[in-house]
């Protein structure tokens, strides 16, 4: 299968044409087909390039895309014009960016998410499963602690574990989410999300959920250390998504929760 990479000049496309080249991906199946880029003069990766994403996308049959909303949302229709799956890892889209992907969906199979980690996939699982057995009469609070380099608060993936939460209950995170508290706040409402960021450093992309009640807590934790974890999980994506049908899927469909 024919894999191509936009944005690979970027960190993750970095790492993806690495892994794409290595012997562990090629045993299944993977063949690097190329990567674009907005300039090539300077690059040295060993592999096809070029500036025409349309010519990426034409010798490609999935193509792996952790870009911009602006980009993606026309790679979204590039995927749709060629037939060509397509993996999306780009975070801070808008409703419109995901409207494109799903117009692509009726046509090619599209797996989106803001965290391709297949373990924090399962962590959203987990604390969706504990918020609904536990109930209303445990607390929940979330936490995500990024380096001094993140621009946005919460980011997409803790927007992902709210959800998650805030699904456990029935409830939509919109109207039970508190951000950030401050000053005299009284006495914490009952059914409310806690959700605080953290900024600092070179921490690495650090997610806490507890579930608190009286005489007890229980708390999940997931920690990015290595964004090839990112990589590997858009591959597997990649490899899962090849006789799909068409339809929008996430990594959740991927690792069959």
């Amino acid at each position: 299968m024919n894999v191509g990479v936009v944005g690979c000049n970027g960190k993750m496309g970095r790492l993806l044409i690495e892994a794409l080249l290595s012997d562990e991906w090629q045993k299944q199946g993977l063949v690097l087909s190329g990567g674009s880029a907005q300039t090539v003069e300077s690059e040295t990766l060993n592999c096809f390039m070029t500036e025409n994403e349309e010519e990426l996308f034409e010798r490609s049959d999935v193509i792996i895309d952790f870009t911009l909303p602006q980009g993606t949302a026309t790679h979204a229709k590039l995927a749709k014009k060629h037939n060509t799956n397509l993996i999306v890892g780009t975070t801070g889209l808008s409703e419109n960016d995901f409207n494109d992907l799903k117009d692509a969906a009726k046509d090619v199979a599209v797996v989106y998410s803001s965290m391709m980690s297949p373990a924090f996939n399962l962590m959203q699982h987990f604390v969706e499963f504990v918020s609904y057995r536990l109930g209303e009469d445990w607390d929940i609070e979330l936490c995500d602690i990024q380096s001094r380099y993140e621009v946005n608060a919460p980011t997409d993936k803790m927007k992902a574990l709210g959800k998650a939460a805030a699904n456990g209950r029935s409830k939509a995170l919109s109207k039970v989410a508190e951000y950030n508290r401050c000053g005299h706040t009284g006495v914490r409402e009952g059914g409310k999300i806690g959700i605080t960021a953290i900024r600092g450093g070179d921490t690495p992309g650090t997610y806490h959920a507890m579930f608190l009640t009286q005489g007890e807590y229980v708390e999940m934790k997931h920690t990015t250390t290595n964004y090839k974890t990112c990589a590997k999980g858009a591959l597997l994506a990649a490899i899962w998504a090849k006789d799909k049908d068409p339809g929008f899927y996430s990594m959740r469909d991927v690792i069959g929760l």
